[in-house]
């Protein structure tokens, strides 16, 4: 599908291309004609209104072209000639060049047999006729013809390798996406496939019969058990389906972000103290800013969630939130094992877990997943860093 896709790109930029060369061409090659067309004849419109003689300075200014002049009667006969570059001794083929311009009913024309171009002009003693070369402006045509054609091809050869980097690099965006869909599919594939699995096995060992009660007890127990996962797993991934499509469900509006922090502090405090940690906190009073209560709770939750699971016995988790010029700067530092710099690119990726016997914990690799996508529905930032046996996490949100 990549591989179409980057085809089909390359072919309508190639297409469209293609049309503005030969529109700009086309155009360039028009116009220049024209303007040849137009100093020849206005050249021949001096010439015959001086009766073949131009006035010195007469065509200052103007195209001189090999040009001659002829006064025919009303009998078809030379009455006069004049021409500073022609030979016309040859009566023969004057008058026959004569005949074929008189046989023409328009007052201007060419002809392209002989290579001239015409003027003539009614007079009470018959026509009077200039004829101009047209030689220079065929050959001028020819080549820039031929220079447009070779201009053509290079930029074609041009635009064409330009347009297979292009493609490249705007189907990028779609070749990761595409990855990163199929990667996701797997990765909830696999994660619903053990508890699946599980339950599958323990139903059809109730199933045998047998088994003492105790027994039938330890499957009924692993049944509920892999059920719940399954149902914190599908919940997880609706959420991040609904952060996905552009977080709908999300009513924003102007809230107190230092007294949802401390609520939000409060749940967490017997939780760790069960696990045998500290949760301290210092938080800036007064920051206000735009957005959903409800989903802004849930990415501290999903942190302190982490913070919990992750942080070293008997130590202290911190939570901080001050302001930061025009935003505000809400963190979580927990001292626990150092998050290498390959993990910390991937952290935010989802299902992906830093420890992987975290599956089995309800873990599945999606909170920070989803908390970047709440955040950056908010125009927000969140990031991780992780240094001297600290682990923090950022989060900076404008201020409303």
């Amino acid at each position: 599908m990549i591989k179409r896709l980057k085809l089909k790109f390359i072919c309508i930029n190639m297409v469209i291309v293609t049309a503005m060369l030969l529109v700009i061409f086309g155009t360039v090659l028009h116009f220049t004609q024209a303007n040849l067309a137009q100093q020849s004849e206005r050249m021949m419109q001096s010439v015959l209104e001086n009766r073949g003689h131009p006035r010195p300075g007469e065509l200052s200014g103007q195209a001189q072209l090999p040009y001659f002049y002829v006064s025919v009667n009303s009998f078809g006969e030379l009455s006069a000639t004049f021409s500073g570059y022609y030979d016309l001794t040859d009566t023969d083929a004057l008058q026959e060049i004569i005949s074929l311009t008189l046989s023409d009913p328009a007052q201007s024309g060419v002809l392209k047999d002989c290579g001239l171009r015409f003027l003539k002009r009614t007079t009470p003693f018959g026509q009077s006729i200039v004829f101009a070369d047209m030689s220079s402006e065929l050959a001028t045509m020819g080549s820039l013809v031929k220079n447009c054609v070779i201009i053509g091809i290079a930029s074609f050869i041009a635009f064409l390798g330009l347009s297979f980097l292009l493609a490249r690099w705007a189907v990028k965006p779609v070749e990761s996406a595409w990855n990163q869909q199929r990667q996701f599919v797997s990765d909830a594939s696999h994660e619903l496939k053990t508890p699946l699995t599980v339950i599958l096995t323990n139903a059809e060992l109730l199933q045998q019969g047998g088994y003492a009660e105790e027994d039938r007890e330890k499957f009924v127990s692993s049944i509920l058990t892999m059920s719940h996962q399954m149902r914190g797993l599908v919940e997880s991934l609706l959420e991040l389906a609904r952060v996905d499509n552009g977080g709908q469900n999300m009513v924003f509006s102007r809230l107190n972000y230092s007294e949802l922090v401390t609520d939000a502090l409060l749940p967490f405090e017997p939780v760790y103290f069960e696990k045998g940690l500290l949760l301290e906190s210092e938080v800036a009073e007064g920051i206000f800013v735009k957005g959903s209560a409800q989903h802004l709770k849930q990415v501290l939750d999903i942190l302190l969630d982490n913070a919990s699971k992750y942080a070293a016995p008997d130590s202290t988790v911190q939570v901080t939130l001050r302001t930061q010029g025009t935003h505000c700067l809400l963190s979580a530092a927990n001292p626990g094992e150092e998050i290498s710099k390959e993990d910390l690119k991937n952290i935010f990726k989802r299902f992906y877990r830093v420890d992987k016997a975290r599956s089995m914990n309800h873990s599945y690799g999606l909170g920070l997943a989803i908390a970047e996508g709440i955040i950056h529905r908010h125009n927000g930032k969140i990031w991780a860093e992780s240094g001297g046996g600290i682990n923090t996490f950022f989060v900076q949100l404008p201020l409303a």
